[in-house]
């Protein structure tokens, strides 16, 4: 199936049967952060019965025990450093959005490796740009089955983040645990920023953390179908699609 989209003021043609899948499921060899342990799959059992169909029984049946912004490819909205509740699965309203691609390597600072504003600010996105994704240099597989907890991992300047909230970008992906430092003190400089939050809090905003973009998608402009599991919660397991321009 192909469409056709009005991007930049010009007609772009986008296949819907080719898309990037940017997620990395939640499963027991799958990358995890914040000290959590592995997920947990467990066959639920009662009695007699048994909800695995290889030990007699007659549906496969599990629990499944798992952290939202530990586990996986994740979407977290606002409610993640609010004092209010606010749930992911109402804030994204609409799935389709024009992303802009780009990599970078971070530079050593202060002992850190930091994104920083210098590297972002001469960017110039597409008024009609929503969404920026991120992909961090050098990209290797090992980012599929990472433990990032206790690694110091990469993370984004709080001056480039609002550079990006001042060009207009809502959904910001990336493929680290986190836009902040993982050590800071309760800080989250980065979080805030990008919700600008308490003051003036952008509650249409969505951060994507733990994606893996692999190395044949080359820097550019996509169409970007960003759906979530239906969880009322801050965070969700989640799934961006890339679809490429023809």
């Amino acid at each position: 199936m192909k469409v056709n989209l009005e991007f930049g003021g010009v007609t772009r043609v986008v296949d819907l049967n080719n898309p990037i899948d940017l997620s990395l499921a939640i499963a027991a060899d799958g990358p995890k952060a914040w000290y959590v342990s592995p997920p947990q799959f467990e066959v639920v059992k009662d009695g007699n019965y048994v909800g695995s169909v290889k030990d007699g029984g007659s549906v496969n049946f599990r629990n499944i025990t798992f952290n939202p912004h530990g586990h996986g490819t994740h979407t977290e909205c606002v409610g993640h450093i609010a004092e209010e509740v606010f749930s992911v699965n109402k804030t994204l309203q609409k799935f389709f959005y024009f992303a802009y691609l780009w990599s970078v390597e971070p530079v050593e600072k202060d002992g850190d490796r930091v994104i920083t504003f210098d590297q972002i600010k001469a960017l110039d996105f597409n008024e009609e740009t929503e969404a920026f994704i991120i992909r961090t240099l050098p990209n290797s597989n090992d980012k599929k089955t990472i433990n990032y907890s206790s690694t110091n991992p990469p993370y984004i300047e709080k001056e480039a983040i609002a550079f990006l909230v001042e060009k207009g970008i809502k959904h910001l992906l990336l493929d680290l645990p986190s836009v902040d430092r993982e050590n800071d003190e309760g800080k989250l400089e980065g979080h805030h920023a990008f919700w600008t939050h308490p003051h003036n809090t952008r509650f249409d905003a969505t951060i994507t953390e733990m994606i893996f973009i692999p190395n044949t998608v080359s820097d550019d402009y996509y169409l970007l179908e960003l759906q979530c599991a239906a969880f009322e919660n801050d965070a969700a397991p989640s799934r961006p699609i890339l679809y490429k321009f023809q």
